[in-house]
């Protein structure tokens, strides 16, 4: 999905060295804004989603406050957590149960202590989107306990319409984090963002003062130029994404070593049928035919491993024959060791 000046009208025009953030760059607010359907002063940016994150936690936590993340999750969001001094307790999101969220797994693990819940939405490693009664579910128990809900949706953009609005739409406990990555091919500009209620805001904004200051203004501008040519790298996205996941969808089905759950992002998480670990079956295919899978010891999961196709067609078709071939090599060999054996 990686994007050119070229894919972007007025880019190369957009390149301006001057100009002061210290707040968010405010066009930059306002297009975000827009595109999820709040007011500005509901808006934080940071450098990436990954960034955004981290100040939405720096903001939230103090040391030894509790937080409570998804398993399997993404394991930065569990580092962050860490870094920052929290008690990091988790709450799983099973595969029997199709990744979903189980708000009373939720709802039993929160403690005096927790202040933060911290999920992805479509869920990371899986890409399941939760049906909108377990987020509903989800927000009674932070209006109930009077904890907050950090939301990871830097895979929402590309689930198939009709569009989701975004979590921090449906109760002021919620916080989104999202960018302009994932979907929309442009991590270099490094335009992640935090919508959450003003006073939360207020607070990652003076995080970011600390950590770096503000954005840079080429990259702010250049993610304005963005937002207001949002429809077409969506339709540049969405005929791409939804080649790639029919290819997928086929690749999985036909293979009876894996069990998956079907995903809605870009984003799939298979399981070996035999519950082995996927790690030598990922540094093998990465070593002997140069495909890269992320392992599923990455997100506590080691039977799994997760595959991501949001890139170009021709490259995923050529990946997965490759991970194909390897799979068969792998049940070849399995089979020669048990021949050995008897």
């Amino acid at each position: 999905l990686a994007c050119s000046l070229e894919d972007l009208p007025g880019a190369r025009d957009a390149v301006d060295l001057a100009g002061d953030s210290p707040d968010g760059y405010p066009p930059l607010l306002e297009a975000i804004a827009r595109h999820a359907g709040v007011e500005p002063d509901r808006v934080a940016t940071g450098a990436g989603c990954s960034g955004a994150n981290f100040l939405a936690l720096a903001a939230l936590l103090s040391p030894g406050d509790e937080v409570l993340i998804e398993a399997p999750g993404y394991d930065p969001l569990v580092a962050a957590a860490e870094m920052l001094g929290a008690s990091v307790r988790r709450f799983p999101r099973r595969f029997e149960d199709g990744f979903g969220l189980d708000p009373d797994a939720i709802a039993s693990a929160v403690t005096p202590a927790t202040r933060v819940v911290v999920l992805s939405d479509p869920h990371n490693p899986s890409g399941v989107l939760a049906p909108e009664q377990q987020l509903d579910a989800v927000a009674a128990i932070a209006e109930r306990k009077r904890i907050e809900v950090l939301v990871d949706e830097v895979y929402l953009d590309v689930v198939p319409p009709p569009r989701r609005a975004p979590a921090a739409t449906r109760s002021e406990r919620f916080l989104s984090t999202n960018s302009l990555t994932k979907a929309y091919g442009l991590s270099s500009l490094r335009c992640g963002w935090v919508l959450a209620r003003p006073d939360v805001t207020q607070r990652i904004r003076r995080a970011r003062d600390v950590v770096d200051v503000s954005g840079a203004i080429p990259a702010e501008r250049l993610s304005v130029l963005a937002f207001l040519h949002l429809d077409r790298l969506t339709r540049r996205m969405r005929a791409l994404v939804d080649a790639n996941a029919a290819l997928v969808a086929d690749f999985l089905a036909a293979r009876r070593d894996l069990e998956f759950v079907s995903p809605r992002g870009t984003i799939v998480f298979p399981r070996f049928r035999d519950g082995s670990d996927a790690g030598p079956f990922a540094h093998a295919l990465l070593r002997e035919r140069g495909v890269a899978i992320v392992p599923g010891a990455f997100f506590e999961a080691p039977a799994h491993f997760r595959l991501a196709f949001g890139g170009s067609t021709g490259k995923l078709q050529s990946g997965l024959e490759a991970i194909g071939q390897q799979l068969d090599a792998r049940r070849v060999g399995a089979a020669g060791k048990r021949v050995r054996e008897t």
